[in-house]
């Protein structure tokens, strides 16, 4: 079989063939998750360097979720009648041009601009991959399949965040940059590589796109996504201040407990894309209910290092909705696939900017730093109820008419 040739659509893509596309894939995930959250760990350095302060730093952080939320449906849509592998090849291009920008970016207000249009193909080559393996896989392993290629993000928090902030803080932070556009290169060339072309590949429309924004069951499935991850970060955004201020443990443990999360992460990335595949999204109701028992026991894990270790462990596992939600989005979106999957990354980043808000009014009423589990819990709970009425329009539109 030629190497840049699709195969005939009736032949089957080898699993070894199918893993090296899912590997090449993961590693863009990986790149991603570096760029996202490695200038979490490097703010004193970029401050120092770039003559700004950390708050300023982190206009430079909200500038990449921003890039995400307003990249995600623009890019998807401009992109709609494109070929995936030629979609994939071109966001992984931008990404590649944004990092790279930023390592040179000479000043503060160009800095911002680069993190701006580095965060923009996020979520739209998320979206895409997740398609792709998707529609490579076969029919009742769909869902692991997407587990698979979301895989590199949560390695990215495991393992390549805190090695790339280290490596930050020994050199210099642009050569961290530098190498996720390097990272973000290798990929487009794998991409390029080993995702073979589909001539015959069905192509949507702009028009196809925003038409599937009209289905009441996407906006819940978002809706879910946004409010359920959000108790996630309501624990993840302020759980060094907790290790320190409750757990009364040593600066040097933070990243330790933030690998947890990674390690949870990657569990649950895997448990959720099994689950899905064999009680569809009735998984999303399951993957809840664990979250919100998980959060609400959280604030009795603070109180001793192995305790909160563990509740790290068990908060990260939330990750089992991003497959689950993934594929769910992907199966109820018409004519609009690309644009319903790349969303799901905006309501992702949404989550990212509501729960650390909601747990922020708590931790400041003061209820101290534990309290931001009971509030997560709140937002689990509050999706577990949008969950219960996406499952009553699921049935009514599935239902016969009589």
């Amino acid at each position: 079989m030629p190497l840049f040739t699709r195969p005939h659509p009736d032949a089957e893509i080898s699993r070894s063939r199918r893993a090296l596309i899912e590997f090449s894939m993961a590693l863009g995930g990986f790149a991603i998750g570096i760029s996202e959250f490695s200038p979490m760990g490097l703010m004193t350095d970029i401050a120092n360097d770039v003559n700004i302060s950390e708050f300023q730093v982190g206009h430079l952080i909200s500038a990449y979720a921003l890039g995400v939320m307003v990249g995600a449906p623009l890019l998807a849509i401009a992109g709609a009648r494109l070929l995936r592998h030629q979609l994939l090849i071109l966001l992984m291009g931008l990404f590649a041009v944004g990092n790279i920008a930023s390592a040179i970016a000479a000043d503060y207000d160009l800095l911002l601009l680069c993190r701006f249009i580095a965060g923009m193909p996020h979520g739209a080559y998320f979206g895409v991959i997740a398609l792709v393996a998707s529609s490579l896989a076969p029919a009742n392993g769909r869902a692991k399949a997407v587990s698979r290629v979301m895989l590199g993000i949560a390695f990215a928090m495991l393992f390549g965040s805190p090695l790339a902030t280290r490596l930050g803080q020994l050199t210099d932070w642009r050569y961290v940059f530098g190498l996720v556009g390097l990272l973000a290169i290798f990929t487009l060339m794998m991409i390029f590589a080993f995702l073979p072309r589909n001539p015959d590949e069905q192509r949507s429309s702009a028009l196809g796109e925003l038409r599937s924004l009209l289905n009441l069951n996407i906006w819940v499935a978002l809706a879910i996504g946004s409010v359920g991850f959000a108790g996630m970060f309501c624990v993840f955004s302020y759980l060094g201040p907790t290790m320190l201020n409750v757990t009364k443990t040593d600066p040097a443990w933070i990243p330790v407990g933030l690998g947890m999360l990674g390690l949870g992460g990657i569990i649950g990335n895997i448990v959720g894309g099994w689950l899905f595949d064999r009680a569809g999204y009735h998984s999303l109701g399951i993957i809840l209910a664990w979250a919100t028992v998980t959060l609400l026991i959280y604030p009795q894990m603070t109180g001793t290092l192995p305790t909160i270790l563990l509740g790290c462990l068990l908060v990260g596992t939330m990750i089992a909705m991003t497959p689950a939600l993934q594929t769910h989005l992907m199966d109820i979106a018409q004519g609009g696939q690309t644009l319903v999957a790349a969303s799901n990354h905006s309501a992702f980043n949404l989550a990212n900017a509501l729960g650390p808000w909601l747990s922020g009014i708590a931790v400041a009423a003061g209820y101290g730093w534990s309290s931001v589990g009971y509030v997560g819990a709140a937002m689990t709970l509050t999706a577990l109820v949008i969950y219960f009425i996406g499952g009553v329009l699921l049935k009514k539109k599935a239902a016969p008419a009589g």
